[in-house]
């Protein structure tokens, strides 16, 4: 996940995996990238790595990153209220825009999904996140295998990058799925450019 180059916007940093004493990072949703401790990449210091962890350093800010968990936000605060205004994605090798992200304040792991009018998620991944679906409204819904009762829920916040938004419609379904379903009630709040393998939203609402 790539945010807006610029220096009014923080940087978003990944650690993707530890080697040894190098950590493998992946800074604003760009190809990932070995530091060795003392080396920077795109204003990312590496400090230090110990197990799965790894401490970098931006603009004088320290941060512990790590494997598997969100991306982290450094550079300046995240902005208080909605975030940034514009988010760049880049696509997986399937073609496939695979964000990390939050859903009230937990982490997920996204896929864009521009046919899905919600954002979708399983009930493990409901559970997981204790997301109380069950006091939502059952509804039925076609699937590609078939039909489902799911319930319709409204989450607090689903935020992508610094990008934040509040009060997203959502359908908890029973089925297993590999990841969130990243919909138009989320998706709609911006204006969509596809350029190759980019995706930019601007913030609309």
């Amino acid at each position: 996940m790539a945010l807006a180059a610029g220096s009014s916007l923080a940087q978003s940093v990944a650690l993707s995996g530890v080697a040894g004493s190098k950590a493998l990072l992946i800074v604003d949703g760009a190809a990932p990238k070995f530091l060795s401790p003392g080396q920077t990449h795109q204003g990312v210091k590496l400090l230090n790595t110990q197990g799965e962890n790894a401490v970098i350093e931006v603009g004088g800010q320290r941060q512990t990153l790590r494997v598997g968990e969100a991306p982290v936000h450094v550079g300046r605060s995240a902005a208080g209220g909605r975030g940034a205004e514009r988010i760049v994605l880049t696509a997986d090798g399937q073609g496939h825009f695979m964000p990390q992200g939050q859903i009230n304040g937990r982490a997920v792991q996204f896929m864009v999904d521009t046919g899905a009018t919600l954002v979708i998620l399983s009930e493990s991944d409901a559970k997981r996140i204790n997301l109380n679906y069950e006091q939502g409204q059952r509804v039925r819904v076609s699937t590609a295998n078939g039909g489902a009762v799911g319930y319709q829920v409204r989450l607090d916040s689903v935020k992508v990058g610094d990008a934040q938004v509040y009060a997203v419609p959502a359908i908890v379904l029973p089925q297993a799925m590999p990841y969130v379903l990243l919909g138009n009630s989320f998706l709609t709040r911006f204006q969509m450019q596809r350029n190759n393998d980019q995706l930019t939203l601007e913030r609309r609402y």
